[in-house]
């Protein structure tokens, strides 16, 4: 059992398909997705009510697709099915790790999961399951990143937390900047006026609108969701 103590009682997990991949070009690394679960339970075990929302570009990007010549409408329902993919790989190492799951959907797939109705999910989440959403908002045209932030709201969340490959959120690319510096505390106005790639600008205001606090982290560093929960200083967090 983790040390610690949370300071969240009930919090969002925004993850991207892409930290599926591991070494992988395509797909999903049964590894990274049992490291992944690792993680989560550690935090879990805080008894800290979490929720999950996780992106399908490991398997097929929406955006990329529309923006290539397929009809976006059909491009982004294609998304919102690979995040399905996704949602049910990461409940299966979460329950072969002994956390209790549901996935929730906003597109009705009854076969393989509930549909996402709120007051079913927040009851989940009371009985100690780690409730995972996929299916995006069920709408084309929005990010999962958007769906994050819907599902925040919606849990009525204490902070979204979407964990990364890098550390937080930078003035440049740190990929292609080394000189790029990062931001301790950051507000939503200022990453709205400095186009900061932390999430879409729908859901950059959604959380700014709902006073929600948005935790940016290093997904790949040992321990960071726990270390999140317990509210220790690592990343960046996006308030007013």
């Amino acid at each position: 059992m983790p040390k610690g103590k949370a300071v969240y009682r009930r919090a969002l997990l925004k993850l991207s398909g892409e930290a599926l991949l591991g070494a992988q070009a395509f797909g999903i690394d049964p590894e990274i997705v049992a490291l992944v679960a690792g993680e989560i339970r550690s935090a879990v075990a805080l008894d800290v009510q979490l929720g999950v929302v996780i992106g399908g570009g490991n398997i097929f990007r929406g955006g990329g697709a529309g923006a290539s010549g397929m009809d976006r409408t059909t491009a982004d329902y294609m998304g919102m099915l690979a995040t399905v993919i996704n949602s049910l790989a990461l409940q299966s190492a979460l329950e072969k790790q002994g956390v209790p799951t549901r996935v929730l959907t906003a597109i009705e797939m009854r076969a393989v999961a509930e549909p996402f109705i709120q007051r079913r999910a927040i009851r989940h989440l009371e009985k100690g399951r780690v409730v995972i959403f996929g299916g995006g908002t069920g709408n084309p045209f929005f990010t999962t990143d958007t769906a994050a932030a819907l599902r925040a709201v919606e849990i009525q969340a204490e902070v979204m937390m979407k964990a990364t490959k890098v550390d937080g959120v930078y003035d440049h690319d740190p990929n292609h900047n080394p000189l790029a510096v990062m931001y301790k505390k950051i507000t939503y106005n200022e990453v709205l006026a400095k186009d900061l790639k932390v999430m879409d600008a729908t859901a950059i205001s959604l959380c700014r609108e709902n006073r929600l606090p948005i935790l940016v982290f290093n997904l790949l560093k040992a321990g960071g969701i726990r270390r999140a929960v317990c509210g220790e200083k690592i990343g960046t967090i996006v308030q007013e």
